[in-house]
This record gives structure tokens, C-alpha cells and sequence, in this order.
């Protein structure tokens, strides 16, 4: 702010311009989840500050031929900053660099011109004490309004589809706003533009406020029908998955049936041998058949089938799954509930665990218990490598991320569904995913 005094109040300085871009590609980084660690992002941010602080003063008045390709290198320098330090793809990068640059296109042009209002109709001094306040004043405004309109959709910008349809309706937005906003700086001419520097001011800021709010409205747009599509993803998955155990459970059941015989027709050989070996056989083929009726007795037929189905997909990948369970216990869930939150946490247990090496490490527990008035379900697992959460759940390393995550979000729903609630925790090496139900008082 030195040499306020000396400042042509007709035209913005470009390093309030370059200021306010680089709140607002903070302000972005904040809304996203971080790629780097705190201490990395804050050298990639105090980069951009001095980059963009430096190229703006640099070209502060350059020619008007240079103006378009100047405003494009600082776009760029954004659009690095947010890929740099943001977990995000590159297009998704770019929505959030169109809208960072509109938004502190807003700040800029609405701190200039109440301090051009401040100085000339308020008669406040020219000097680096007023154009401080309304500095501070006007960017605390501007970002604690957005802060407080986008934190709502903080943890949902991970999982926000962005395609480059998206990105290129927020581009052609945010592009038409600023040639209308900036229209009087180059045609004075048009119905569009003025010549006095008040109203100039005032176009540009009230058109930038319109760009912001509606970039703001086709983010909320974005969101709410990402969320209609992964409810309906979710109920989707639940059917198929209820139908799935449908299947599942009638070849269990033919099982059944077979071992049932089987039993039958061993006594009947009994009978019929009297060789020592022969006799033998059958004693070690019947206790087979006890373990087996033995297996996943549970007292709930669908948690019965479900784990019998998971562990002989674990036998085939040499998975040692171990369970103690109360099935009585889970009598007042939904059948569709059962299938979904047991098969889901099973599914991730068993994904994991197969990614590891060693096969001594490949396990995986599952508990069901009443604990006072609540039912507890714990499914824990072995697991290597770091982990990285978003919104409480584990961050996927997979390339293609739409889809990630659906089936511990279908957990969540579920245990929300009866008032429950699910926390996960990592300790060394092990994956504890725990959940905790109500009761119902006509179910103790």
C-alpha cells in the first residue's frame, strides 16, 4: 500500500487483482481434499502469491493486445496451484480454476470500487490506512459469504462427476461475464459500457457478482443431481444385491439338502461294510458333514447364507475368515438391510486382504453382539499400505473414482437409516470397521 497517495483511482492496480486471484485459489485448495502435506501446499501457495503478484505488477498496463494472453497465464498459474495441491483430475482442476478466477475477478473489482466510493463520496483520506480497511473489510466479506455458501458441498466436491461437458459450460459462463464486465476498459461505445469510472466500477462488479452466483447455482445443480444419481446407484446395488443372496441362497439350501442325505446314506453303508479302513472312511466323511452343519449357524438364516457364500469365495483366495455372531440379534433389520450391510463390509474386507502377499496376514474377523440397547457389528481385516480418508472414508487409488466407495456409503446409509451410526479407525495394521444400531424397544 505504499505511495497510495500517488494512485490513479480510474484504473485497479494489478496487484489487488493479483491478491484477491490468489484468495480465491486458497480459498479452493481449502475446499478440496489436499495431494500434498499442509507444510508442501504452503510453499506451492506462497509460489503463486509472488508469482502472480510479480507477472501482474510486471504487466499492469501492458497493451491491449497483450491483455488476453496475460489473463491466460495467470489462469494457468491457478490452474497448476489447485492440480498441484489438490487431489483432483485435471478437468476437475479446471472447473474449480474457472471458478476461482471469476470469483476473484468479484473481490477485486468490489474492493476497488468501494474504496473508489469511500475516497470520492465519503471523503475518506487517501492514504494506506483506508485502503487497508477496505481491503481486509472487503475480502473477508466476499470469502466468509462463499466460505459459508460452499461449505455445505465441502465433502462432496471429491466425489463430484466433472466432465469436460461441465467444465466447458462453466468456461463459456465464466468467459461471456468477464468480456461484459470488462467491456467499458476496451469499447466505450455500446449499450453495455460506460465511460465514467463509477459506473464502470459498477458494471464490472454487478456483472462479476452475476457470474459468481451462477457458477455458484450450476455447482448446487451439479451436486444435487450427483446425489439423485448415486441414491439411485445405491438402491440399484441393494437389489442386486438382495437378489444376488436370493440366488445364493437357494444353491446353499440344495446343499443343504444333499448333505442332509448324505447322512442318511452313510448310516446305511455303516450297515453294509466291515472293513476296518472302510469304516474309517465314513467316520472321517461324517465329521465332515457335522463341521460343515456346524458352519455359520448364526440364528439368522441371511447372515447364515451370506457368510457361507463369503467363505468359500475366501477359501478359493486363501482368506481366513472368522466369525461369533448372534444372529437373533439382527432379527429387526430389514432382510435387503442384511444382505446389503454384511455383503458390503465382507466385499471391502475381502478386497483388501487379497492385496496382500503374505496369506498368514489375509484375515478377516467378524463380531455381532447386543451391547446394552444397541447392536454392535464389527468387521475387522488385516491390511498394508497408507490409507488416505475422505469424508471417513478410505480415499481410493484407483484411476476411475465415480464409482468408488458406494458400498461403505450404502453401509452408512443403512445404520443412519435406524438412528446408527459407523466409525472406521486404522491401528497397526488393521482395518476396524465398527458399527452401532439401536435396538427397537419391541425387538429387546
Amino acid at each position: 500500500m505504499i505511495g497510495t497517495t500517488s494512485l490513479n483511482l480510474d484504473h485497479t492496480p494489478g496487484f489487488y487483482y493479483a491478491l484477491a486471484y490468489w484468495l480465491a485459489t486458497v480459498f479452493y485448495i481449502r475446499m478440496n481434499t489436499p495431494r500434498l502435506s499442509r507444510a508442501e501446499r504452503i510453499m506451492v501457495e506462497i509460489a503463486l502469491f509472488i508469482l502472480l503478484e510479480a507477472f501482474m505488477i510486471l504487466t499492469d498496463g501492458i497493451d491491449v493486445r497483450f491483455y488476453f494472453p496475460c489473463i491466460f497465464i495467470d489462469i494457468a498459474m491457478v490452474f497448476g496451484c489447485l492440480l498441484a495441491c489438490c487431489d483432483i483430475e485435471p478437468i476437475k482442476a479446471g472447473y474449480f480454476t474457472v471458478r476461482a478466477f471469476l470469483l476473484g475477478e468479484l473481490a477485486a473489482s468490489l474492493e476497488w470500487q468501494l474504496f473508489y466510493f469511500g475516497i470520492t463520496s465519503l471523503h475518506f483520506p487517501l492514504n494506506w490506512a483506508s485502503n487497508l480497511f477496505f481491503l481486509l473489510s472487503t475480502h473477508i466479506l466476499v470469502f466468509m459469504i462463499m466460505y459459508l455458501l460452499e461449505k455445505r458441498y465441502q465433502d462432496s466436491n471429491q466425489s463430484l462427476p466433472i466432465t469436460g461437458k461441465e467444465l466447458k459450460t462453466a468456461a463459456l459462463l465464466a468467459l461471456f461475464m468477464y468480456l461484459v464486465s470488462n467491456v467499458s476498459f476496451v469499447l466505450s461505445n455500446t449499450p453495455f459500457s460506460s465511460t465514467l469510472p463509477f459506473d464502470i466500477f459498477i458494471i464490472r462488479t454487478l456483472v462479476d457478482l452475476g457470474g459468481v452466483g451462477m457458477l455458484y447455482a450450476y455447482h448446487v445443480q451439479l451436486n444435487e443431481m450427483s446425489a439423485k444419481t448415486q441414491n439411485q446407484y445405491l438402491q440399484n446395488m441393494l437389489h442386486m444385491q438382495y437378489e444376488h443372496y436370493r440366488m445364493t441362497e437357494e444353491g446353499i439350501d440344495l446343499v443343504n439338502q444333499k448333505y442332509h442325505d448324505l447322512k442318511h446314506q452313510i448310516a446305511l453303508l455303516r450297515r453294509a461294510v466291515d472293513s476296518e479302513t472302510s469304516l474309517q472312511y465314513l467316520d472321517s466323511l461324517e465329521q465332515e458333514i457335522k463341521s460343515y452343519e456346524a458352519q455359520n449357524k448364526t440364528g439368522n438364516k441371511i447372515l447364515d447364507t451370506i457368510l457361507t457364500m463369503k467363505s468359500l469365495q475366501c477359501q478359493k483366495e486363501n482368506i481366513h475368515l472368522t466369525c461369533v455372531a448372534d444372529g437373533k440379534e439382527i432379527s429387526f433389520l430389514d432382510p435387503m438391510d442384511i444382505s446389503a450391510l454384511f455383503g458390503n463390509a465382507l466385499d471391502n474386507a475381502m478386497e483388501s486382504v487379497s492385496k496382500i502377499p503374505d496369506p498368514e496376514k489375509r484375515l478377516i474377523h467378524v463380531s455381532v453382539a447386543r451391547q446394552k440397547n444397541f447392536l454392535r457389528i464389527r468387521v475387522e481385516n488385516c491390511y498394508e499400505g497408507k490409507l488416505h480418508f475422505h469424508d471417513g472414508i478410505p480415499a481410493t487409488t484407483k484411476s476411475d473414482r465415480r464409482y468408488h466407495g458406494y458400498g461403505l456409503r450404502s453401509i452408512r446409509q443403512i445404520a443412519e437409516k435406524y438412528g446408527g451410526s459407523v466409525t472406521i479407525s486404522t491401528e497397526d495394521g488393521w482395518f476396524d470397521l465398527r458399527i452401532l444400531i439401536p435396538i427397537p424397544c419391541n425387538s429387546q
